[in-house]
């Protein structure tokens, strides 16, 4: 079954303990939604380092990383579906999905 790496953009910080506690709520409930589906829960990450053969640059990056997720699902369609209940999504971020390719090494 196709693995999924969501990777999380934007969004908002809570601005009280009592907000970041309400947030975390519909993290938690909406992980438990996806059940097994969950291969790894991920993180959230801070500001990004970028790594160029050009050089580097500590800027955050074009496109700045909240966090990320990694699922295992029957395909991109069931992918989506969970992903548009992140509670990401309603707190003016968004979900970028990218199938995670098994490689043998």
């Amino acid at each position: 079954m196709p693995k999924y790496v969501f990777a999380y953009h934007g969004g908002k910080m809570p601005e009280t303990p009592e907000e970041g506690a309400k947030e975390m709520e519909k993290w938690k409930t909406w992980f438990a939604s996806m059940g097994s589906a969950v291969i790894d829960g991920g993180n959230p990450v801070g500001k990004s380092t970028t790594v160029s053969g050009s050089g580097v640059v500590d800027n955050g990056g074009s496109n700045p990383l909240s966090g990320y997720s990694l699922i295992e699902v029957p395909d991109l369609n069931a992918a989506i579906k969970i992903a548009k209940g992140c509670p990401i999504c309603s707190n003016d971020g968004s979900v970028e999905i990218a199938e995670a390719i098994d490689m043998e090494m």
